[in-house]
């Protein structure tokens, strides 16, 4: 089911990199962004999440942003160190949710991010994000969802290729509204 505005989201029970399960439902009476990633060693994740972490001072004080990768926990961990991340970050390995909120795969689409965004894949590769282990689906195009406190969607972006996202500017403005 492709999620749309004004749908509810249902809990989303995760091993999270903090070592327990997390449970979406923890948010209930905050807004926040959650963000279907693709594969936790993905360069172009890296460098989203890196923007995101650099931008975190101005969301407002009450938001969460939870990433969820198509990945095992062991996996996630480790690629995740890196960033030292104030976000919750979860693993998928079995595609469950990816599945259910209808999350797209396309090789042409992953292989057109390289000629449309070359130079923000050059970004991910000089700041070393490249990895050449991948374990998860490389044609996995992102979502963004911004919910509100009571669960609802209010802006919901199906990536048109691998780096196409909510801006992040959007996502502030969201967070203080």
């Amino acid at each position: 089911m492709k999620i749309k505005k004004l749908d509810h989201i249902e809990n989303i029970v995760l091993p999270s990199i903090n070592g327990e399960n997390f449970d979406t439902s923890r948010l209930k009476g905050k807004k926040y962004l959650l963000t279907f990633y693709r594969f936790a060693s993905c360069p172009m994740c890296s460098l989203r999440i890196n923007e995101m972490i650099n931008r975190y001072d101005e969301l407002g004080d009450d938001f969460a942003v939870v990433g969820i990768f198509h990945s095992e926990i062991s996996n996630l961990k480790r690629f995740m160190k890196r960033h030292d991340s104030p976000f919750v970050m979860l693993a998928d390995k079995d595609f469950k949710y990816f599945s259910k909120y209808d999350i797209q795969r396309s090789f042409a689409r992953f292989i057109s991010t390289f000629i449309l965004r070359a130079p923000r894949f050059l970004r991910a590769a000089f700041k070393l994000y490249i990895s050449p282990t991948i374990k998860g689906h490389m044609d996995i195009m992102p979502v963004d969802i911004l919910v509100d406190e009571k669960g609802k969607v209010q802006d919901v972006k199906y990536g048109k290729d691998i780096g196409d996202h909510i801006s992040i500017e959007e996502i502030i403005k969201f967070s203080h509204s």
